[in-house]
């Protein structure tokens, strides 16, 4: 797969200042970490696994009444060279990730709210509104951090034995926007995303409201690929938002994160005809792929409401989710929707 040059330059950069982590004093945090570990069992939704396809029939349903991507119509599918295996597509939502969100640089909501010192002098955030450069009073910009975790639930608590449509490994970190130097500079990180110029303008952004009604009522609309529903623009792709809820715009930075992911190659398409025999590139993330669930810091489990599609109005659901001093900190786990040829 070639990589463009402008992921290997913001690569490079990021290399430039993790070499610069021994000789940069560090700045200290705005207030302490806080943050929980993931309970495997009780902190899982484990609905929204739901729900089971073969083909395009449904075969264990959602009780929560989620919302489903289409499936392939055909319950036969084949697979492999020269010599291709006949098998049976199935389609199902897989736990396979983790979102911190937090304006504290270094800190990790959910391995416990464990905070770092690196010696890197980046990533102080800010929930509050902040000085408009240039211009009288306060513009309400959230600067978020976020950190990106490999978490192949199902395969790691071996629930599912033999089933080779699992995503394999181990927990890990794989991603800490505190190491990307544009994640805070949204002129920059333009430059490397110029289509954001098309996008910065009353019409394409008043468009986002049926991708908010969209993903609220069902699912996201993926052809308005610049919107991330309720939650805001896609663009610029910096964890830089419009702050007027919390809860919607930690998820904005965290949607912003997974959609800058896919851009560069490191997340993959999964869900479709596409998606049966291998993972596939998709450079423009499809929301639909995606659900969310906030596992920090209260873990939600057990309604209608506790996972939610990408870009799902936050207004009825957010009383009690975060809260002053212990609870400001957030986590998400990332439902994927798979469909697999199971041979």
């Amino acid at each position: 797969m070639r990589v463009s040059l402008c992921v290997w330059t913001r690569c490079m950069a990021m290399l430039f200042v993790c070499f610069g982590l021994v000789c940069v004093p560090a700045k200290a945090a705005p207030t302490t970490c806080t943050g929980n570990f993931v309970n495997p069992i009780s902190d899982i939704d484990w609905a929204a696994m739901f729900p089971l396809s073969v083909g395009g029939l449904e075969i264990w349903p959602n009780w929560n009444n989620l919302p489903d991507t289409k499936n392939p119509l055909s319950p036969i599918c084949a697979c492999g060279t020269p010599v291709p295996r006949i098998g049976i597509a199935v389609g199902f939502w897989e736990p396979v990730r983790l979102i911190d969100v937090t304006y504290k640089p270094w800190c990790f909501v959910n391995l416990g709210g464990v905070s770092l010192d690196p010696g890197l002098d980046v990533g102080v955030g800010t929930q509050t509104g902040m000085p408009n450069a240039g211009a009288e009073g306060v513009h309400n910009i959230a600067q978020w951090n976020n950190h990106y975790y490999i978490y192949p639930l199902i395969y790691w608590l071996n629930l599912l034995a033999d089933f080779g449509c699992l995503e394999a490994g181990d927990v890990d970190v794989a991603f800490i926007t505190e190491v990307d130097p544009l994640w805070h500079d949204d002129v920059s990180t333009a430059l490397f995303g110029p289509e954001n110029a098309a996008f910065a303008n009353l019409l394409a952004q008043t468009a986002c409201i049926v991708d908010c009604v969209s993903s609220t009522r069902k699912l996201p609309n993926d052809n308005l690929f610049w919107c991330a529903g309720c939650w805001g623009p896609m663009y610029p792709m910096t964890g830089n938002t419009h702050h007027t809820e919390v809860l919607q715009s930690g998820k904005l930075s965290a949607a912003r994160l997974m959609y800058f992911l896919h851009r560069v190659g490191i997340t993959s398409g999964t869900m479709g005809s596409q998606g049966l025999c291998n993972k596939y590139f998709m450079p423009v993330m499809r929301k639909q792929q995606y659900r969310f669930q906030m596992v920090n810091p209260v873990a939600k489990t057990g309604s209608r409401y506790s996972t939610t599609t990408l870009g799902t109005s936050t207004m009825m659901r957010n009383s009690g989710t975060v809260y002053p001093v212990k609870g400001e900190d957030q986590g998400y786990l990332i439902w994927r929707k798979r469909n697999c040829c199971v041979l």
